[in-house]
């Protein structure tokens, strides 16, 4: 029998219809429509090995990113495909009960590929220590961004900004990723109602972005902290290249270690999801404790669906052991909590959910316009798996199976006021290059010792 005779009934049970999915095995043997959205090819007899091992997510992943299964074309309309057969709450996932498990053990023996566990792809994260405790998290941000600066040029474009943009209208000619990135980076600072003078606190600063805008556009006094030393040493030199050392400082600290407040505002875009749920209200706590009163803190991080966590799919979660080990990500109203538990007053909340699914597609095709060069500069695994967490992220923003949020909140002033502005139409108002020159005041009539008449509605 040819290889695909056996693996047909397999890939039926996990993957979907055979109408849907054109399989080439190692063998040359084929089945499916040649033109299925689908092309799934199983390049070695490790790749089958793998999922005998791990009869998961976990060992589809491996086979994927060590190169024994490929999925060849639009990666994005392969997934969708997939996406048919799982519903629109799970998304697309592979299906693997004991009959599955059987069957992969059978055609296993059948093809006589029968053996000890393959290593998996040096691309897999192995932490050490408590999880959460400063070495660990270092370790963890390490992994994930520590893969080399001029990789990620490449899939973030001339901005450097790992989060999502902000996009009025959607990518056009006249408004493109780098613009959406500065775009986002502007929305952040009105919020924050940045003013010229301000001491300003950027938790995960990234590659430097949003401290280096809010330095030259609103006139602020800087300071970003990350874990990443590579991120650190190219920020520092775009501070150098912009002649912003006297107003932007990027150390190498986790927020847990910051002390020298207080600070007039604290910017955390795209870090909350490394904290932990144990670990979010001395998150809170400590932003509460480094903010002046009146202060505001943006929070900008991703969210799961309610529901409880399944602690058993995170051990096997592709996610967990190649993109994001120990992030975790909290329903909205977790986090809201665990905000104003610290003693906030949350202002506003709003969804970009569909602005993240937008950013993700631009990655891809960042990634897969230059994807020789972004080979060797890291691996060829770790190309796969930013192509494969990059495509799937997009579609389950697309389909709500995951959200991204912005929290505002502020530490009130004395007997609860909160300096805010009546409406969110004035807090957002372009201040620059309209009737509000950088430095204005945002406060409307509500000044910092005036109670507000309403608050901001939220989205």
């Amino acid at each position: 029998m040819t290889v695909a005779e056996v693996i047909k009934p397999l890939v039926g049970s996990t993957l979907g219809s055979h109408d849907t999915i054109h399989v080439t095995c190692w063998d040359g043997s084929e089945f499916g429509p040649p033109d299925a959205p689908a092309q799934v090819v199983f390049k070695r007899r490790k790749a089958l090995r793998r999922l005998m091992w791990a009869p998961n997510e976990l060992g589809f992943a491996r086979a994927y990113v060590a190169g024994d299964i490929e999925v060849e074309g639009d990666l994005l309309e392969t997934l969708q495909a997939l996406d048919k057969f799982a519903g629109s709450e799970e998304g697309p996932s592979i299906v693997v009960d004991g009959d599955v498990k059987r069957q992969i053990v059978r055609a296993a023996v059948r093809l006589g590929v029968v053996g000890p566990p393959p290593k998996p792809p040096a691309e897999e994260s192995r932490l050490h220590g408590g999880l959460h405790s400063k070495k660990r998290d270092a370790e963890a941000i390490a992994h994930h961004y520590d893969v080399g600066n001029e990789f990620y040029s490449i899939v973030l474009g001339s901005s450097m900004v790992y989060s999502c943009g902000y996009w009025p209208e959607g990518p056009s000619v006249d408004y493109d990723l780098a613009d959406a990135q500065i775009g986002k980076c502007d929305l952040v600072a009105r919020k924050l109602g940045l003013e010229e003078g301000m001491r300003v606190l950027d938790v995960g600063c990234g590659w430097g972005t949003f401290v280096i805008n809010a330095a030259k556009k609103y006139g602020v006094q800087a300071v970003g902290v990350t874990l990443s030393h590579e991120q650190a040493a190219f920020a520092r030199e775009r501070v150098r290249q912009e002649g912003l050392q006297d107003k932007v400082e990027i150390r190498v600290q986790d927020y847990r270690d910051v002390e020298d407040g207080p600070y007039d505002a604290i910017a955390s875009i795209g870090m909350a999801e490394h904290v932990g749920l144990a670990m979010l209200p001395t998150y809170t706590k400590d932003l509460y404790a480094l903010l002046r009163p009146g202060g505001r803190l943006l929070n900008h991080a991703i969210a799961r669906r309610p529901g409880p966590r399944t602690e058993t799919a995170s051990k096997t979660s592709f996610i967990e052991r190649y993109v994001f080990p120990d992030g975790e990500l909290e329903p909205i109203g977790v986090m809201v909590a665990a905000i104003q538990e610290a003693g906030f007053e949350v202002r506003d909340v709003e969804s970009l959910r569909e602005h993240y699914a937008l950013t993700l597609r631009e990655w891809v095709k960042n990634l897969e316009g230059d994807w020789d060069r972004a080979v060797k500069l890291t691996s060829a695994g770790r190309a796969r798996v930013w192509r494969l967490y990059m495509a799937g992220s997009a579609l389950a923003f697309e389909d709500n199976r995951i959200g991204i949020n912005q929290v505002l909140a502020v530490k009130p002033l004395a007997r609860g006021r909160s300096g805010m502005p009546r409406s969110r139409h004035f807090m957002l108002a372009d201040r620059v290059g309209s009737g509000l020159a950088p430095g204005a005041s945002t406060r409307g009539d509500a000044g910092p010792d005036e109670e507000p008449v309403a608050g901001i509605a939220t989205s």
